[in-house]
């Protein structure tokens, strides 16, 4: 299956090549986890004195967003991208499960023999 693709853009702000690659990786570890993933855009923003990250993630009946803020940009990426998991892995247990939990709800009647 194909890799998402991954944009990072670093609103008003010089690129950081080492964010960017821990992004990269991070973002093709969800890819390889969630097969569904056809797009992955963060982007970077400084605010002060901390850090915005927004991170987008689209995908095969995928539409998911993220925002976090901390004082350094590693965290503020980590904890948008963690947000973006928890939500990815709701998503999918919900499609995966459904049918399971709907199963066991109404259980399949047993036929009288005699």
């Amino acid at each position: 299956m194909a890799e998402a693709t991954v944009v990072t853009l670093f609103k008003d702000m010089e690129t950081d090549e080492r964010v960017k690659e821990v992004i990269d990786k991070r973002c093709e570890q969800l890819s390889a986890e969630f097969h569904e993933l056809s797009r992955v855009e963060i982007t970077l923003e400084e605010t002060g004195k901390s850090y915005t990250v927004h991170a987008h993630v689209t995908g095969k009946n995928r539409d998911v967003g993220a925002q976090a803020d901390a004082s350094e940009l590693l965290p503020a990426t980590d904890r948008v991208l963690d947000k973006v998991e928890r939500q990815l892995r709701k998503l999918h247990d919900k499609r995966i499960f459904a049918q399971r939990r709907e199963a066991q709800r109404d259980p399949p009647k047993k036929k009288n023999t005699s």
